[in-house]
């Protein structure tokens, strides 16, 4: 796995470091080196030789750089000089850089591909609001999930007419950081679907999730019963959908209405009156047990994570904690 250092002026890498692992999960062969304002250029020299030598594999390292020309940057340069056929140096760094670059490991295997690759997932992620202060050049970016595509007749049947769920999730916030970038990346859809009663309700909720989109992936926001017609329409055939549920209620009026789910990602359940605390993320009241032991009746599968890289926890264990906690409550 390629190797990768996060080099700032100050604590920005740390920072990022710490907001990527909160959207894509702690990843190893990272590490960020920072120069501190008591510190000179041999001093980040030592600490990006140091975070090297701590990579399992040396021969492939991607440096990430504030700052082109500063002295993190120039120190980068000083040690890829003698590695330049496999190392990369990008600077400008920003978090959708970071993001693809934890991404593009999976399927890359070499530092050059993926300093080739992310910098144009960086230049997508600079967007304004109002569109309209966009430079000319970048607007078609921002305004491309907009454009009108035309009506399909209905009865028409588009690839093997069935719908293709790439992940499905529940997760009370919906649409965010972990779901935009290291979900999307690790299943690919081409739509996000946000499928809730409330939500479809709500105008500003509605646009803020559709805006809120990824480059390349359109978000729509529809009620459960939109839901249920479109898992039957073959007009559906070529979609790759990234189903997002707020609640296990709405997953279950969902199959319970024909819409074919195998299996339920449970990434993060908001606390609130009468449920209990059964893992840093999940809270559940005992609706919401109900819910679950009546969707692995139906036989649905859990996978119990935040991100991608988390390992799965044991939703027996989780269901059965609930159950005592309840019970003691």
């Amino acid at each position: 796995m390629v190797g990768i250092i996060i080099a700032s002026h100050g604590e920005f890498a740390n920072g990022i470091l710490q907001s990527g692992a909160m959207i894509f999960g702690e990843q190893e062969n990272v590490k960020a080196v920072t120069l501190m304002p008591s510190e000179g250029p041999d001093d980040v020299k030592a600490k990006m030789k140091e975070a090297i030598a701590s990579f399992e594999n040396q021969d492939e390292v991607l440096f990430l750089v504030d700052l082109w020309g500063g002295t993190p940057f120039n120190q980068a340069n000083s040690l890829f000089e003698e590695h330049k056929d496999k190392w990369a140096i990008v600077a400008g760094m920003n978090l959708p850089m970071l993001i693809e670059a934890y991404a593009s490991r999976f399927s890359m295997e070499t530092a050059h591909e993926i300093a080739a690759h992310i910098s144009g997932t960086a230049k997508e992620g600079v967007r304004i609001r109002p569109e309209e202060l966009e430079p000319a050049e970048a607007a078609p970016v921002a305004a491309e999930g907009n454009q009108p595509t035309g009506a399909i007749p209905e009865g028409t049947v588009l690839g093997d007419g069935h719908i293709k769920f790439v992940l499905t999730r529940v997760d009370s916030r919906l649409l965010h950081g972990q779901v935009a970038t290291a979900w999307t990346k690790t299943t690919g859809p081409n739509r996000i679907i946000v499928v809730s009663d409330a939500v479809a309700k709500d105008d500003l909720r509605k646009r803020l999730i559709e805006q809120a989109a990824p480059p390349g992936v359109k978000a729509n926001v529809i009620p459960i019963d939109k839901m249920i017609e479109i898992s039957k329409d073959p007009r559906f055939g070529n979609t790759k959908a990234l189903l997002l549920f707020e609640n296990p209620e709405d997953v279950l009026r969902a199959v319970e209405g024909g819409v074919d789910i195998k299996e339920v990602n449970v990434g993060s359940m908001a606390h609130s009156v009468g449920k209990v605390v059964v893992s840093k993320v999940l809270s559940m009241g005992q609706e919401d047990v109900d819910t679950f032991e009546k969707l692995k009746a139906k036989g649905i599968n859990f996978d119990v994570r935040k991100v991608p890289n988390d390992s799965k926890d044991n939703m027996d264990e989780i269901l059965n904690k609930a159950k005592n906690e309840l019970k003691n409550a």
